[in-house]
């Protein structure tokens, strides 16, 4: 992985007498590298102390990219970032994206300004109440706690691995500071260990298993756990698998892939003859299983993870572990198999050229149907066009199907999706500017469909500002393509599923970006010289793709619900 620039030099603020306001953006630029925002009368002093001391900002032009860039850009380094907005209105305009962060487990921190201390105005909303509504905790900044206050918002998002709300009252945010209060120590985290019988009895059956798979969700990449369960994994000759969000976590020519919707069709029977599956550090929910179709029935499943055990269908055994602690001790317990008798002697094409490529076997058709391009085509053709190192960002939508299925990331952190923890589109243009600001050093790919592209539109702009070099692809079916498959395909009337063709192309062009339409796989040439040409700038190109091809994820949905 390549690394990140190192942390730049302590910012040094101009002498003047501290307040609420200036307190908070000291503590706060000693706890991240980046701040998201957009000004407004609740958050101008804030901005000004923090702009005027040369701290890196990025503003949006929509309050919602706020919280989307601070997102991402914790997705793409693993650091904790922060946004910041206005009261009210500018509060509120980030609400699904603040609901996207916490169902997401996102660490940030979003410093808001908020009503007086003397009760709301006209114009004013409970916000701590709404932040609440969605599972966000708010913590308020005085004269008596405005340091100690941002950097315990700073350590409760990282305790809890959630987004946390930090409210600057509109009557205190000049006030000068006073003695400071005491807020006493977080709580210990406590730790988690395995019992010595239930790890006898995981390297038991790991051992015993004759065809065994390891799942890694993004817990083993948080934990910085992934070469230890590579290490468990390379001993018992075992097959690999992820979760979207930790794609790439093995680099290992045994990897399937993405579990779930993403998984390519052919490499769905090794996964269904698995006979033990051990899971670390993922959910396993219904999509990362295909909706239970993923592993054969009667599959024992092991799960471990660092989170309260709920009760899951398919899980046969859990055990509510940190992880790291928890693989070097079953490490001492699995030796190495004989790698002539494991699963891998047995299927060695699963590590071979055929196996392994893009090519879109389940369906390597030009057009779809309707004679507009088939997205499966489509995709695994840039997978050769685009440069290796880069940073692959979506928004929410149907045409996600495709993505994670058919593109290479260098390694876990290059895949961002911000929205489907939420089910919601139209964050992809803050999303990608916050993934520009993380990791300048890659070219930075933003797949969006023309739903989603549309409502985000505002951030379009922000996008190219923020970007030394990028490329957008819109994958566009002229409608919204997952209400399209499941409710018109059911007789439900189309006209409000269906869009107006956009072509996104030319609006990246008004903007000062270059670009094209691409109505065939030879247009796509069109991005290759492009890419050969510049160095710096964003190319947007705008695909008609079929509304005929439904994605492999949206076809076991629509499996499931048939058995339900």
């Amino acid at each position: 992985m390549t690394a990140i620039d190192p942390p730049s030099a302590p910012v040094r603020f101009p002498d003047q007498e501290p307040t609420v306001s200036s307190a908070v953006a000291e503590a706060l630029a000693g706890r991240t590298r980046h701040l998201f925002g957009l000004m407004g009368n609740g958050n101008a002093h804030l901005i000004s102390h923090l702009t005027r001391a040369g701290f890196p900002f990025t503003s949006a032009r929509h309050e919602s990219a706020t919280v989307t860039m601070a997102d991402a850009y914790h997705r793409a380094t693993g650091e904790i970032a922060a946004a910041t907005t206005t009261y009210g209105a500018g509060f509120t305009n980030t609400y699904t994206a603040l609901a996207e962060a916490r169902m997401a487990r996102i660490p940030l921190v979003l410093v808001v300004g908020d009503a007086p201390t003397t009760g709301l105005r006209p114009f004013d909303v409970d916000q701590p109440g709404a932040a609440a509504a969605v599972g966000v905790a708010t913590l308020t900044a005085g004269p008596g706690n405005a340091a100690a206050i941002t950097h315990r918002a700073f350590d409760l998002a990282l305790r809890t691995f959630q987004p946390v709300v930090l409210a600057i009252p509109y009557d205190l945010g000049n006030l000068p500071l006073t003695d400071p209060e005491d807020l006493g120590p977080l709580p210990d985290k406590p730790a988690h260990l395995a019992t010595t019988v239930e790890l006898d009895e995981v390297a038991a059956v790991l051992r015993a298993a004759d065809r065994p798979l390891i799942l890694g969700g993004r817990g083993v990449l948080l934990s910085g756990a992934a070469a230890a369960l590579k290490e468990l994994g390379d001993r018992l000759g075992a097959m690999f698998m992820t979760s979207v969000m930790a794609a790439n976590l093995f680099d290992s020519e045994w990897d399937l892939g993405v579990a779930g919707g993403f998984t390519r069709t052919h490499r769905l029977e090794p996964a269904r003859t698995a006979d033990v599956v051990l899971v670390a550090g993922a959910s396993l929910n219904a999509f990362q299983t295909r909706y239970g179709t993923l592993f054969s029935p009667g599959t024992r499943i092991i799960r471990i993870d660092n989170e309260p055990a709920t009760e899951h269908p398919l899980v046969t055994d859990y055990i509510r572990a940190d992880l790291p602690a928890f693989l070097a001790e079953l490490l001492e317990k699995v030796p190495g198999a004989d790698s002539a008798d494991t699963w891998r002697a047995r299927v060695p094409e699963v590590a071979g050229p055929d196996f392994r490529s893009a090519a879109p076997n389940e369906d390597p058709a030009e057009f779809g149907a309707d004679g507009r391009l088939n997205p499966r085509a489509v995709v695994s053709v840039l997978d050769r066009i685009l440069p290796r190192e880069r940073s692959v960002v979506m928004d929410g939508g149907h045409f996600i199907g495709w993505a994670p299925m058919y593109l290479s990331v260098p390694d876990p952190r290059a895949m961002v999706l911000v929205g489907t923890a939420f089910q919601s589109i139209g964050l992809g243009f803050g999303s990608a500017a916050g993934v520009s600001a993380a990791r300048p050093d890659r070219t930075t790919v933003l797949f969006s469909g023309d739903g989603g592209g549309l409502m985000g539109l505002a951030d379009f702009e922000t996008f190219l500002r923020a970007t030394r070099r990028g490329v957008v692809v819109v994958l566009n079916d002229s409608a919204y393509g997952a209400e399209l498959h499941q409710y018109a395909s059911k007789g439900l009337h189309d006209q409000a599923m269906l869009i107006d063709e956009v072509d996104f192309s030319a609006i990246g062009r008004a903007l000062g970006a270059d670009g094209a339409k691409a109505t065939s796989l030879a247009d796509l040439a069109v991005l290759e010289d492009w890419l050969a040409t510049h160095d710096d700038g964003v190319f947007v190109l705008d695909v008609a793709i079929s509304q005929k091809i439904v994605a492999e994820f949206m076809s076991a949905s629509l499996d499931a619900g048939k058995r339900l």
